[in-house]
């Protein structure tokens, strides 16, 4: 009898053993924190010296900073569904004037995926677009989808009290930063005792305007003077092309004080992205206290830049690096890189948190998708996971529509908008040499042949639209309008057709 019990118990044990790895008890945890509208300046990790981020510089210390990341789509919406999808604007068919995320797209994202795959999941903070079934149908948020929810509709508010799923924290954290981060240490402690690993997304509305700084942190930036970036400033942006001066980027750099108060305007910015940093401190603790530190990836960025008056332009939305190119870091704590201080410098997007979350996790990518998992350049900082990146923008006035390709070292933009008067323009940068973007090659004779490769990057991109957009929420018309070979009298006939 003995023996026999004693068998009985090594295939109780075993079963169990083979149990707790069907449930994935050997995957990581992962925590995915996003701000909205923060530019990589306004971290210290960076190499701002005016300001104070210490938690974000130590995850970066612990983990790996990356120097060479957009978003694909520098608009809040757009930007979300991209990182949620994995998949360029265009083919999630969702972003402001054109339409929610359809559900079948919806079901492939990585907090779906996750969760079938038996992750604890929780959200908290700005959702940033909604899903239907179909085009013109319903629209929803998915808050049924996760374990935890603390999101909301549309912009959210800085008063914690407003956001109806927060409201239980209001009294405490009356400012939804530190709301946030409440929601996430309590999520992580909660979910450390169950037996499934968790993923906990936690989007942030600062810096997001309206400028709504928590007043606990007044103090930090109080009469601080802040250096200026070298390309500060409406000099250093007259060869930019007329297309891009129409948007409200344009003459926000006068409505918004960047010229009369700078000084001002970056100080609520800055205690703004400080807010952030005592959350992320708050999360961290909690990770700690809960004992699960050695198994939580933690990935950091932002949905978009900011241009905060370089080249004397505020606000986001088109393909410069200020508004496209945003903070990363990613850590995680199982691998023998961590802790080195480790920069990438290699080419890296939004649409790559998807894969990179999914691989984390040990589940099979869906197909269509854009991005790549990340995680090779955590093994090699010094290696690439791709050549080329698109940026796009059709959002705002017709003429600030616009296709880029950023690679490496380059970066090349076509403005097709060419009604008078206007005319056709290209934009290329030499960025490893030319960061600010001070200075535009592309009508330079000894930059010729990295002219014509760019186009190439670039038609094949256009290329790519045409073929593989959504026949839904017009989409399809921009693959004819990006089109550098087509002219604008075609397209002018397709916008007359449709409306602009």
């Amino acid at each position: 009898m003995t023996r026999l019990l004693m068998c009985l118990l090594f295939v109780g044990s075993s079963l169990m053993v083979m149990s707790s790895r069907a449930c994935g008890a050997d995957r990581p945890n992962i925590i995915f924190l996003m701000s909205d509208d923060q530019t990589t300046y306004s971290l210290g990790c960076y190499g701002n010296k005016d300001v104070k981020t210490p938690h974000l510089d130590r995850l970066a210390r612990d983990g790996m900073l990356f120097t060479r990341h957009y978003d694909t789509t520098a608009i809040c919406m757009a930007s979300r569904a991209n990182v949620m999808t994995g998949m360029y604007e265009y083919k999630t068919g969702c972003n402001f004037n054109h339409g929610p995320l359809l559900e079948p797209h919806w079901k492939k994202t990585y907090p779906m995926l996750l969760r079938k795959a038996g992750y604890l999941t929780a959200f908290a903070g700005k959702f940033g677009f909604e899903v239907a079934a179909e085009p013109g149908g319903k629209k929803w948020l998915p808050e049924k989808d996760f374990d935890w929810w603390g999101g909301g509709p549309g912009q959210t508010h800085f008063e914690t009290a407003k956001n109806k799923s927060m409201a239980k924290y209001a009294k405490k954290y009356p400012h939804a930063t530190r709301a946030y981060g409440a929601f996430g240490s309590d999520f992580v402690r909660y979910a450390a005792k169950q037996s499934k690993p968790f993923c906990l997304s936690i989007s942030f509305k600062a810096p997001h305007r309206p400028v709504t700084p928590d007043p606990k942190f007044d103090d930090v930036y109080a009469g601080k003077k802040f250096t200026k970036p070298v390309n500060y400033g409406r000099k250093h942006g007259e060869h930019f092309s007329a297309q891009s001066k129409q948007g409200r980027q344009y003459e926000r750099f006068h409505s918004w004080d960047y010229d009369k108060n700078y000084d001002g305007v970056m100080a609520k910015y800055h205690q703004q992205c400080y807010a952030i940093d005592v959350a992320v401190g708050m999360i961290r603790d909690a990770i700690k206290d809960a004992g699960v530190a050695n198994n939580t990836v933690i990935i950091y960025t932002s949905d978009n830049g900011f241009f905060c008056g370089s080249h004397g332009y505020g606000s986001k939305v088109l393909p410069y690096e200020e508004s496209s190119r945003v903070p990363l870091i990613m850590f995680d704590p199982r691998h023998a890189n961590s802790g080195k201080q480790l920069t990438c410098g290699s080419l890296t997007g939004n649409i790559d948190f998807a894969p990179t979350i999914l691989a984390l996790a040990g589940i099979e990518l869906p197909k269509n998708i854009d991005g790549v998992n990340l995680m090779p350049l955590y093994d090699d900082p010094k290696s690439d996971v791709r050549q080329t990146l698109s940026l796009m923008n059709v959002w705002g006035p017709l003429p600030t529509y616009s296709l880029s390709v950023v690679t490496r070292d380059w970066k090349y933009v076509y403005w097709s908008f060419a009604e008078k008067p206007f005319k056709a323009t290209e934009e290329m940068y030499h960025l490893s040499v030319d960061p600010h973007e001070l200075k535009n090659v592309a009508g330079d004779k000894s930059y010729q042949r990295d002219l014509a490769t760019m186009r190439k990057h670039y038609d094949a991109a256009v290329a790519a639209w045409k073929k593989e957009a959504v026949p839904y929420h017009d989409y399809t018309r921009y693959g004819t309008m990006f089109d550098r070979h087509i002219p604008w009298e075609t397209k002018r006939k397709l916008f007359q057709r449709r409306g602009k």
